[in-house]
This record gives C-alpha cells, sequence and structure tokens, in this order.
C-alpha cells in the first residue's frame, strides 16, 4: 500500500524578534504563529502543527487554541499538535480539544502524541518523572478508546475510571488522525503500531538513515498485530532562506544559543562549527539552506526512511518573523513542489 507524499510545517513557537533584533512578547509570539499558520496555507503546505512547551523560549503551551485560530482563517491546511505531551495531560481533555479543533476547522484535526523529550510539563502540573514510561502506556491505551467513538468503560492507576462514560464532542466523520512521535524507542515504535496509530520519526541529530530500521519494524509490528499498513513521517528541524550562506548564517546564531542553554539540562552536546556542517550536510539531521539543497535532502530521507510524509521544524529562539514567514514561502512554493518532481522521477535521488 502506498500514500501520498505530504508536507507539513512544525513549530515549537519559538519566540520570535524583530528585525533589529529585540525579542517580541509572549502574546507578539502566538499573533506571529498565527499568520506563520495563515501563509503555510495559501502557500500550499499541507500540514501545520504546533509542539506543546511551557518555558520563556517557547510560550506555546496552549497550542489548539492556537490551531483555532488558524483554522478561523484558512480552508485547507490540516492542524495538530507537534506534539502533545501526553503524559502530563488528561486523555480526556486532549480528545475533546481536539475533537473540538476538528469541529471548527471542518475535519483537519490531527494529534502527534509524545512522551515529552522536554519534560517542562511534569513539574508544572504534579507529576513524577520517575512514571514516565507508566504514565504515557496508560495514557494512550485510554486515547485509543476514546477515539473509537461511543461510550468508555475504562480503568487506570493514573486518573479515575470510567463507565460507559459519553465524551463530546462526537467527530462527524470517525476518528482524526492520531500519530505516535519516536525519538530512538524501539518500544514506542510498536506501541504506535499496537493501537493503529501512524508513526513520526522525530530526528533531530544524527545521519537519519539509522532510523530506517524503525520504519521496517513500524511495518512488521503492524502485519504482526493484523493491522494493514499506515504512513510514516519525518520530523526534523531546519530553516530555508534564499541561499545556502544566508540560511545558515541566520540559524547557526539561534542553534548554538539554544543548545547550548539546553545542554545543561538536557546532556546534549554543545555545538561547534564543524558538528554544525556536519548536521546541514548531507548526512546530518538539520535542512538548514537553499530551497535546492533543502529539497534534495528531504528527497534523499524519505526514500531511504520508506516515509511519505516530511514535517519541517522551522524557527529557532530570536529568529526574526520576517525570516520565518521568508521560510514558509520558500518551503510552500518551492522546497515541495521541488520534492514532488524529485520523488516523481523512476529513481529517487541519492546525495553522496
Amino acid at each position: 500500500m502506498t500514500f501520498p507524499l505530504e508536507f507539513g510545517m512544525d513549530t515549537f513557537g519559538d519566540r520570535t524578534s524583530d528585525d533589529d533584533g529585540r525579542w517580541t512578547t509572549h502574546a507578539q509570539t502566538i499573533r506571529d504563529v498565527v499568520e506563520q499558520g495563515v501563509l503555510a496555507d495559501q502557500v500550499g503546505v499541507d500540514f501545520i502543527g504546533i509542539g506543546e512547551h511551557h518555558t520563556d523560549d517557547f510560550p506555546l503551551s496552549a497550542a489548539d487554541v492556537v490551531l483555532s485560530a488558524i483554522a478561523a482563517r484558512t480552508t485547507r491546511i490540516r492542524l495538530g499538535s507537534a506534539v502533545t505531551v501526553l503524559s502530563s495531560d488528561d486523555p480526556v481533555r486532549v480528545f475533546q480539544r481536539y475533537s473540538t479543533l476538528n469541529a471548527v476547522s471542518g475535519g483537519r484535526a490531527e494529534v502527534i502524541l509524545g512522551r515529552g523529550s522536554s519534560v517542562d510539563s511534569f513539574p508544572l502540573f504534579g507529576y513524577d518523572l520517575a512514571d514516565y514510561e507508566d504514565l504515557f502506556e496508560e495514557k494512550t491505551n485510554l486515547f485509543a478508546e476514546l477515539l473509537k467513538g461511543g461510550p468508555v468503560t475504562w480503568e487506570g492507576k493514573t486518573r479515575p475510571a470510567l463507565h460507559d462514560q459519553d465524551v463530546v464532542p462526537h467527530t462527524e466523520s470517525g476518528p482524526f488522525p492520531t500519530w505516535i512521535g519516536v525519538g530512538g524507542s524501539p518500544q514506542s515504535v510498536v506501541r504506535a503500531a499496537h493501537y493503529g496509530f501512524s508513526l513520526m520519526l522525530a530526528i533531530i541529530g544524527g545521519n537519519p538513515a539509522r532510523f530506517a530500521p524503525f520504519s521496517e519494524l513500524f511495518q512488521q509490528a503492524l502485519e504482526r498485530f493484523g493491522r494493514d499498513p499506515l504512513p510514516v513521517g519525518v520530523h526534523a528541524p531546519g530553516h530555508v532562506a534564499a541561499t545556502d550562506e544566508q540560511a545558515q548564517e541566520q540559524f547557526w546564531p539561534r542553534y548554538l544559543e539554544t543548545i547550548t542553554r539546553f545542554s545543561e539540562i538536557r546532556g546534549f552536546a554543545v555545538p561547534t562549527e564543524a558538528s554544525f556542517r556536519q548536521e546541514v550536510g548531507p548526512h546530518g539531521a538539520l535542512y538548514v539552506g537553499a530551497p535546492e539543497t533543502v529539497a534534495q535532502k528531504i528527497a534523499t530521507n524519505l526514500t531511504t526512511l520508506k516515509a511519505n510524509r516530511f514535517d519541517l521544524k522551522y524557527g529557532m529562539p530570536g529568529l526574526a518573523q520576517s525570516a520565518l514567514m521568508t521560510n514558509v514561502e520558500l518551503y510552500g512554493t518551492q522546497v515541495v513542489p521541488r520534492v514532488r518532481e524529485l520523488l516523481s522521477a523512476s529513481t529517487a535521488p541519492r546525495i553522496s
């Protein structure tokens, strides 16, 4: 079974700056994200996703609200989370919020569920990181039950039981698409297959080709569980500008600053200019460059990973709104059509 090629854009609501480098307010950043989503719709991008974060650099803590604002000003683009940290949320409320978004948008909602590599939400909502795995497994189980529709009976340890409970609003045409975001855990790949959720490979560093076994494992697990094949997507960071040099000049200082700050919390290696060049090169995880450079890399890795969807995680805290809007425009008008052209050839391109 084959699936149509799809191209999305994901943002974590990275706090923007003006053209003079002054940081904007959280409120202005949120308004900027709405404008980015509206432009993405206009230039033909298939999907816009907002990842849940709770920090000064990433003030998008209520993605569904912002997505509803985008939905009200668009007619075509699909809208969803990228990612919802289900472990520290209530599956019932997540279902209700996104079924509401699905209604508002005329059936355009999606959800990408994840355990959360950023764990800011755990202390904020009173969860213990020691329960990280158990919380996600049990809440994913409940979310899968909610998607089936109809009254739900469920019992677990992480929230009160449900007994023949009707959960509203009902969706009009079956469950909305749901994905599991996977950053390196084979168990998460099998979990996605078990529940019949699509697989989103979150590749933020290293050679993307190392994730190819996960695509194979996913389809094997689906077959073992008696399920039909499901889509595989790739989520990866990047930035598109007119030239490779301009894209790297805009992205690198912000990337260095952000990863350096995260390194103190999450143990990331502090990037160097040499490591950055490796990541933006043919075998790295960053899609930073001119439209042709980015398109060639996307086409190659979609083929390598046997994936049919690519979501560019665009932005970095401190990038100017003007640069982000140019990024969105170039991605929709030049990168996506070029990838489609490359993959329509009998032999997909390979980067040597």
